[in-house]
């Protein structure tokens, strides 16, 4: 599919990425940068690509270049890059959050750069290339965006691509990706954060019983704050605009739920908690999820 592919960053999506590109032989090379020492030396010993120590030789000669490293370093990465970039390469990424790196992006003018976004929804709450694994990727959604999202030959190969890796492939707009993602997967990791720290905040004495006695519903939310901080750190500020908003509107329903409490309003609460019910159905129907005990998971 492609001769050279660059993975710049390898952690969890990035070495997911590696291993499923060259099991399924999407490119004849694959060369790959990331920072950290650690990570480069587990590449060396343990996957199949050529590592560089500089970002920018890494690209040299790649016709598809995907960042897949915390927001917060886009800017640094396409600015030691963009002279390197062959003509008519397709630059993606893997992040989370688009419309504030878009704009990074347009200020560059990067020329005969053809720039599409993509967001593998996958993930586990580790992190480093040790936890990656070739099939992280699969029949699991992954948005693509760019500015006009007409089709182009670039924007057929680049879908193609991620089907090949076993992904579902949907297009979004920048602002669309932004505000949806804000509901599915920010949100619910705030509000994760907010909850351990309430659980441990000031609890020193029940510690130990509250984590041996544990119900799945906390341990599940310790899953998803476990995940990694500075790439949700970035996420919260370059999406901070919708994140705000929606936990406004969480703090809103929270309120609600506060008020039929301290008044003991049954009816309330029922008509409330059996709202939601429909929710999870829908989700399972849409077989983003499994409706055996525990989620299916062992």
């Amino acid at each position: 599919m492609f001769n050279k592919i660059t993975i710049i960053g390898c952690g969890l999506i990035g070495s997911s990425l590696l291993r499923a590109i060259d099991k399924k032989k999407l490119s004849k090379e694959i060369n790959v940068f990331d920072k950290s020492k650690e990570a480069s030396e587990f590449v060396k010993k343990n996957l199949s690509a050529k590592v560089f120590n500089n970002v920018a030789e890494s690209v040299l000669g790649s016709d598809l270049v995907i960042i897949s490293s915390p927001l917060s370093s886009y800017k640094e990465i396409l600015l030691s890059i963009k002279s390197n970039l062959k003509k008519d390469v397709i630059l993606t990424d893997t992040g989370s959050a688009k419309k504030e790196i878009n704009k990074i992006i347009s200020n560059l003018n990067l020329d005969n750069v053809h720039w599409i976004s993509s967001h593998p929804i996958a993930g586990t709450e580790f992190s480093g290339p040790e936890s990656g694994f070739a099939e992280l990727l699969k029949d699991r959604w992954c948005i693509l965006s760019t500015e006009n999202q007409k089709e182009t030959q670039q924007l057929s190969l680049l879908k193609k691509f991620w089907e090949a890796l076993g992904s579902k492939v949907k297009f979004m707009s920048f602002e669309d990706h932004d505000y949806v993602l804000s509901l599915t997967s920010h949100l619910p990791h705030a509000i994760a954060y907010s909850i351990i720290r309430t659980v441990t905040k000031n609890d020193d004495k029940f510690k130990d019983e509250i984590i041996q006695y544990s119900a799945s519903g906390l341990r599940d939310f310790t899953r998803i704050a476990a995940s990694d901080p500075i790439m949700w750190r970035d996420i919260f500020i370059d999406n901070s605009e919708n994140i705000l908003k929606v936990l406004d509107s969480f703090s809103e329903s929270l309120e609600e739920i506060k008020k039929a409490i301290k008044s003991k309003n049954s009816d309330k609460l029922n008509s409330i908690f059996s709202s939601t019910r429909k929710l999870r159905k829908e989700i399972i129907k849409a077989g983003q999820e499994t409706d055996k005990p525990n989620f299916g998971r062992k």
